[in-house]
Order: structure tokens, then C-alpha cells, then sequence
């Protein structure tokens, strides 16, 4: 079972080095657009996430990439989460060019769950695995997004 959900970002020209290729650093930021989706789809945007009193800081992050992407191009981010956090979100991601299917790059981060006052790690608030937990019973059905990064 799984959770995902996908995002479309097309590549700015800000987004590419010398070469006209995406910069790798980019992805990274792709990969946070593809997640904020997913959890605001899921019911947990952010913000409120934060409002609740926690902080997801990013303690790990990987990318493989796998074909250069270009200045204008379509891409899509696929997000998925395939299990309930008890005290760290693991998200993993694909970057594919949608016109043929090519599978640009992918890639994971882990997250921690910290009490915004404090800092200090914590277990996922209750609200937050309720979100979820509803999410996964929906078959991991998330809607479709546009944004453009």
C-alpha cells in the first residue's frame, strides 16, 4: 500500500547551468514541490503542519540521476510514502519526462519529526497519523496537481 501522488513542473531557464542541462541541485527542489503536494493533498499542508508545532527537517536526501532534463521541458514528480511515520517520514521520488516516459531522475530524502519549540525529535503527532492512516484506507488515491516550480 502507498500514498502518491504526482506533480508537472516545468524546467525555468533559472533552473539550468552552462551545459542547458537542469542543475542537479534542482531536483532537490523538485522533489520538495512533489512532497508539499502530496501532503497538502493528504490533508496536511505544511503550514499547518508547522501550526501544529512541528518542523519535518530533512536529515538524508539521494538522487540518482538518470537523463538530462531542459530549459521549457514538462516533467513530472512522482511522490510516493508507503508507510505511516512513527518518528521519520521516508518519501521517494521520480522525475520523468511525460512526452516519452523517460525517467529523468529519482531519488528519496528522510525527514524527522521535531517539536518546533524545542527541536527535539519526536514520535508523528496524532494528527498527522490520522491524515495518513485515512489516506492509505483511500487506497493511496491522491489527486493530480499542476505547478509549476
Amino acid at each position: 500500500m502507498m500514498i502518491s501522488s504526482i506533480t508537472k513542473v516545468r524546467v525555468r531557464y533559472a533552473d539550468t547551468d552552462q551545459m542547458k542541462h537542469v542543475y542537479y541541485s534542482k531536483y532537490l527542489e523538485y522533489f520538495e514541490q512533489g512532497r508539499s503536494d502530496l501532503l497538502r493533498r493528504v490533508g496536511l499542508p505544511y503550514p499547518d503542519v508547522e501550526s501544529m508545532g512541528y518542523f519535518l527537517p530533512v536529515i538524508e536526501a539521494y538522487v540518482k540521476y538518470r537523463q538530462p532534463a531542459r530549459y521549457d521541458e514538462l516533467l513530472e514528480v512522482k511522490t510516493v510514502l508507503r508507510e505511516i511515520p512513527a518518528a521519520r517520514i521516508h518519501i521517494e521520488y521520480e522525475v520523468l519526462r511525460p512526452r516519452d516516459t523517460v525517467l529523468i531522475a529519482d531519488g528519496y530524502t528522510v525527514h524527522g519529526i521535531v517539536a518546533a519549540g524545542t527541536g527535539k525529535p519526536v514520535r508523528a503527532p496524532r494528527a498527522f497519523v490520522e491524515a495518513l492512516t485515512a489516506a492509505f484506507k483511500n487506497d493511496g488515491k491522491v489527486q493530480q496537481t499542476l505547478q509549476e516550480v
